[in-house]
C-alpha cells in the first residue's frame, strides 16, 4: 500500500499526544512541520514503521522533499516515493541529488571485498564518465607502477593487500581545449582499513568500509556540479587503498620521500589516510588549479571535536574557508571550522625524517586533527592559497540516528559541487 504523505504547519489533533510530529488517517499521514530538518526525522519514523512506499501529497517545496528523501533512505528496503509536483528547475535538481547520493551511499555502504581500490576508482570514474561521455578522460595507476611514477604514499599504504592500490586521475573538460583545471578535487579512498600493525581492536575496525567516504564525497561532488551545468575545467584525484597486514606492509619506523622532496617517519600505520592524501595533493597542486579541495574521514579526533552532525573544514587561507562555510550554509549542510596554522606542520616531529606522519600515541594527541591537517598542508602548493580541506566526520553513522539510516550520509558533496560552480 501507497501511503498519502501530507504537510501540515498546524499541531496535530490532541489525540495524537501533546505536540504530535505524525497524525494518521486512513490510507495517509501527517507530518505537522514545515522544518526540512524535522521532515527528516519524520520519514525515519514513518521507516521504522514497517513502511516503504509514500506518495508526497499536496504542496511540498525542494528542500523539505530532498529532507523526505534522505530520512527515508534505508540500505536494506527498496522505498519507493513517488514526489509532488515541483518547477522544472526544481525537479531537475532533486532527481539530481537522488541520483548522486544513491551512487555515494551505496559506494559507502558496499562490502570491502567488493570494492578493492580498483574497483572503486573504476566505479567512480565510470560514473562521472556517464553523466558526460564526450568530456571526461581518466587514467587509473595501479600496483607497482605507483611506486614507479612517485605516487609512494598510496603504494606504501596498499602493498600489504594482495589486491592492489590505485590512484585515479580524471579530467572533466566541457570545452575539449585541454585547459588548466579551475579546480582540483582530492578524496580519500581507503576501502578497507585494518590499521595495519598499529592495529585496530575489533569494534573499531568494524565499520572501516567506509574509510573511503572521501572519495565517494569529492566524486559526488563533481556529479551533481555536472549535472547543475558545471562549465569549466576540473581533476579528480582518488588515492585508493586496503590497509592490510601482511609480510609485505608497510611498517613503523619506515621513511617515504615523496617527489617533493618531504621525507616521512611512519610512527603510526593506522594514520594512513593522510599518507595516501599526500600524492593527490601533490597532483593537484601540479596541476594548476586555483582551487584545491580534498576531504577524507581522516581523524577520529574531528569527530570527537565536532560530533556526527557536523563536517570540520580547515584551511591556512581563510578567505577559501569562509567562502567555503557560506556556501555550506547555503546548501543547508553543517560544516564547522577547526583551527589551521603553519605551525601545525611542525606538530608531528621526528627525529629521522622531515616529520612523522602522526605522533605514536592512540588519536594523534591533542589537536589530532589540526596537526593531521597540517600534514597535508606539506603538500599543498602557494602556502595553501585556496585550498579547503574536509574531515567528514559525519560521513558515516554506524547505527541509525533520528535524522539518518545507518551507513553513509553524503553529507558534503551538496558544498563542493556549488564550490566548483563558483570558481
Amino acid at each position: 500500500m501507497t501511503l498519502k504523505i501530507f504537510l501540515s504547519s498546524s499541531s496535530a489533533p490532541e489525540q495524537w499526544g501533546e505536540s504530535a510530529l505524525l497524525s494518521f488517517k486512513d490510507d495517509s499521514v501527517t507530518i505537522h512541520a514545515d522544518d526540512p530538518e524535522i521532515i527528516q526525522v519524520a520519514a525515519r519514523r514513518l521507516l521504522t514503521q514497517g513502511l516503504s512506499f509514500f506518495a508526497l501529497e499536496g504542496e511540498w517545496a525542494l528542500e523539505q522533499q530532498w529532507a523526505f528523501f534522505q530520512g527515508a533512505y534505508e540500505p536494506k528496503v527498496d522505498v519507493q516515493i513517488d514526489f509532488a509536483d515541483l518547477s522544472e528547475a526544481d525537479s531537475q535538481e532533486l532527481d539530481a541529488r537522488i541520483q548522486v547520493s544513491r551512487w555515494m551511499r551505496s559506494m559507502v555502504n558496499e562490502t570491502p571485498e567488493v570494492l578493492a581500490p580498483e574497483v572503486l576508482a573504476q566505479e567512480a570514474a565510470q560514473f562521472i564518465q556517464g553523466l558526460a561521455p564526450d568530456h571526461v578522460s581518466y587514467d587509473i595507476i595501479a600496483g607497482e607502477d605507483l611506486e614507479k611514477q612517485g605516487h609512494i604514499g598510496t603504494w606504501e599504504v596498499g602493498r600489504g593487500s594482495t589486491r592492489p592500490p590505485a590512484l585515479l586521475k580524471l579530467k572533466f573538460d566541457p570545452k575539449g581545449d585541454n585547459a588548466a583545471p579551475v579546480a582540483a578535487l582530492v578524496g580519500k579512498g581507503i576501502t578497507f582499513d585494518s590499521g595495519g600493525y598499529s592495529i585496530k581492536a575489533s569494534a573499531g575496525m568494524l565499520h572501516m568500509k567506509a574509510d573511503m567516504g572521501g572519495a565517494a564525497t569529492v566524486t559526488g561532488g563533481l556529479a551533481l556540479a555536472i549535472l547543475r551545468g558545471l562549465d569549466k575545467p576540473v581533476n579528480l584525484y582518488l588515492c585508493c587503498a586496503e590497509n592490510l597486514i601482511s609480510g609485505h606492509a608497510y611498517k613503523l619506523g619506515d621513511i617515504l620521500t615523496y617527489p617533493n622532496g618531504v621525507t616521512v617517519e611512519i610512527q603510526n600505520t593506522d594514520a594512513e589516510g593522510r599518507v595516501v592524501m599526500a600524492d593527490g595533493l601533490l597532483l593537484a597542486g601540479q596541476s594548476g588549479a586555483k582551487t584545491i579541495i580534498d576531504a577524507a574521514t581522516l581523524t577520529g579526533a574531528a569527530v570527537t571535536a565536532v560530533g556526527g552532525d557536523y563536517n570540520a573544514v580547515f584551511a591556512l587561507d581563510n578567505d577559501a574557508s569562509e567562502e567555503f562555510l557560506a556556501i555550506s550554509k547555503e546548501e543547508h549542510e553543517r560544516h564547522w571550522p577547526l583551527p589551521l596554522e603553519a605551525f601545525h606542520a611542525h606538530r608531528c616531529p621526528s627525529h629521522f625524517a622531515d616529520t612523522a606522519n602522526s605522533r605514536a600515541v592512540k588519536g594523534g594527541g591533542p589537536g589530532g586533527a589540526s596537526n593531521a591537517a597540517g600534514f597535508l598542508s606539506r603538500f599543498v602548493p602557494n602556502n595553501g592559497q585556496g585550498w579547503v580541506h574536509v574531515d567528514l566526520a559525519a560521513a558515516y553513522n554506524d547505527s541509525p540516528t533520528p535524522k539518518w539510516s545507518a551507513g553513509g550520509t553524503g553529507l558534503g558533496f551538496r558544498s563542493i559541487a556549488a564550490k566548483l560552480l563558483k570558481s
